[in-house]
């Protein structure tokens, strides 16, 4: 690797929340192909559920989500439709004796669903799987939809985590990425959920906002802290709008520069740590109880479309239009199209898979490999040849050139270890995407590594 400096940290490069990721996915792995995945999985095999709802009643400008801007219910409960037929088509092609041991409900925003139909949705999912004692059920949750039905009809679905968005409770900044939401909004919804036995919360905050600084960063900090979150994920803001066309409507004469990223991640990175959370990874934190800081403990923390995950399922089951399912065959992933994926699931088909890819030997050496480097900042050459054979050659001398070539010392070799050193977490994706065999293929574009 050649010498690294902070400018090299605009070079883009995927998150690796999968390995081949989301874009190197192909149109030949049809619902057929997930029908045969899923008749396929061996009996006793745990399962994770995610659900997306794609609709929002404001749209953020800084989101990357797939979603739509909707004042209106009826989208919705027309779309709710479509969920309960697909939740037991897919359950009907699945051994009976799986067992679901996570259900986690994205968007958009899932807070949007009115208590009725929060009540049926669970009923049909525990109607179509079975659920293991202790399974998780999170839900991103936006205070602006929110009352005190709400929160009941949450506690009911059985959740035992809550997800907020925060981003930055600055006003300017707020105004500038269209999000307005007040600290006293977000602990109202953090109190209730506890008020209600929920046991686990955590927040989301991003940096690299317009007019974004240190002492906003601070501010923002300091009142995440004092809800007390079990966890906290600090993103970068990815801004992609030859993707998200919205995101056109933020100035970016007022985005900070990559020095200035760096430095707002570096500097709430150790605000947290200061206030007793756990680094996990390159960008979350949690409390020294939480099942995500035990996992980075035990070595068994995991990477999927939401990031870090303390998910030990073996199959990830994506509900809803755009949603991706991980299995051991390969990924498969739903039309982005909410018309599309209507009519697909309400006509003979039942399922609306539209592309995916099957996972190739090297595929998962490869997935193996950049999971452990985004999660334990490294990895065992023996436990790779012992893992996958001789598929695991190449990539281990393309390991021993990289380390030898790092003049700045960011990813050394040590005996048998491969290691990202201190130093060079802030350039991890970077790392990782040397092992990308994919990366080069096509004109996909991706955010900046920091």
């Amino acid at each position: 690797m050649q010498s690294i400096s902070i400018s090299r940290l605009k070079q883009p490069t995927p998150r690796y929340t999968s390995y081949p990721t989301a874009p190197h996915f192909q149109k030949s792995i049809d619902a057929q192909s997930y029908k045969n995945w899923l008749a396929g999985l061996p009996p006793k095999s745990t399962v994770s559920l995610y659900l997306h709802i794609p609709f929002c009643d404001r749209l953020c400008w800084f989101c990357g989500c797939t979603t739509k801007q909707t004042n209106r219910y009826d989208p919705i409960k027309r779309y709710l439709r479509s969920v309960h037929l697909e939740i037991a088509a897919v359950a009907a092609q699945l051994p009976k004796t799986v067992s679901v041991t996570a259900l986690h409900l994205g968007g958009g925003s899932p807070t949007m669903l009115e208590p009725d139909d929060l009540t049926a949705l669970m009923a049909t999912f525990r109607r179509h799987f079975s659920f293991a004692d202790g399974a998780e059920i999170s839900v991103e949750m936006d205070p602006n939809d929110l009352n005190d039905a709400k929160y009941d009809a949450l506690a009911d679905f059985g959740v035992t985590r809550a997800s907020l968005g925060v981003q930055d409770f600055d006003p300017k900044v707020q105004q500038a990425i269209n999000r307005p939401q007040t600290f006293e909004q977000t602990r109202q919804v953090v109190e209730a959920m506890r008020a209600r036995g929920v046991g686990s919360v955590n927040l989301d905050m991003l940096y690299g906002l317009p007019h974004q600084n240190l002492d906003t960063i601070d501010d923002t900090v300091d009142k995440i802290v004092s809800l007390d979150p079990d966890r906290i994920a600090l993103f970068g803001y990815a801004h992609v709008p030859w993707v998200k066309k919205h995101q056109n409507m933020i100035d970016v004469a007022n985005l900070p520069g990559i020095q200035a990223r760096y430095e707002q991640a570096e500097h709430a990175a150790a605000r947290f740590i200061k206030s007793g959370f756990r680094r996990i990874g390159m960008d979350h934190f949690a409390r020294q109880h939480d099942t995500m800081s035990i996992a980075e403990q035990d070595g068994t923390l995991r990477r999927n479309f939401q990031g870090y995950t303390s998910d030990h399922a073996d199959v990830l089951i994506g509900i809803g239009a755009s949603s991706i399912g991980r299995l051991p065959q390969g990924y498969v992933q739903n039309t982005p199209s909410t018309h599309e994926y209507q009519r697909r699931i309400e006509g003979d088909e039942k399922f609306a898979t539209v592309r995916g890819i099957h996972l190739s030997d090297d595929d998962r050496m490869r997935a193996w490999l950049i999971e452990r480097l985004m999660c334990d900042f490294g990895f065992s050459a023996a436990d790779l040849s012992r893992r996958f054979g001789q598929v695991a050659d190449a990539a281990l001398s393309e390991a021993a050139v990289l380390a030898a070539n790092d003049t700045e010392h960011h990813f050394v070799q040590s005996g048998e270890q491969f290691l990202v050193t201190e130093s060079g977490r802030p350039y991890l994706r970077l790392i990782a995407s040397q092992f990308d065999r994919y990366l080069k293929q096509g004109e996909t574009r991706h955010s900046v590594s920091v």
